[in-house]
């Protein structure tokens, strides 16, 4: 019997891997900016964050996402930037 609640468990993982990548594909398309745009807004606020501290690259997440406004509680698209300062540059 575990024998197939081991196979269980990778399709409710396969199942919301789908989900995650659909959402994405979902956002995007409400957001109406291009993938091309979104790439370079990214690479704006990577060399933007650069001038000021080292940062983590290989953790760097940077994504674009829905939430709902606190207003009125309106869904609206965010673009949310995770990214590890490794150390602060002495600017003065």
């Amino acid at each position: 019997m575990d024998f197939f609640k081991f196979f269980n468990k990778d399709s409710q993982r396969s199942k919301n891997v789908a989900k995650e990548r659909l959402k994405l594909v979902l956002i995007h398309d409400r957001s109406d900016l291009s993938p091309k745009l979104l790439e370079m807004i990214k690479g704006d606020m990577i060399r933007v964050v650069r001038e000021y501290a080292d940062i983590d690259e290989e953790g760097l997440d940077i994504k674009l996402t829905r939430m709902k406004r606190e207003s009125d509680n309106m869904p609206m698209s965010a673009l949310v930037a995770n990214i590890p300062i490794i150390k602060v540059k002495d600017n003065g």
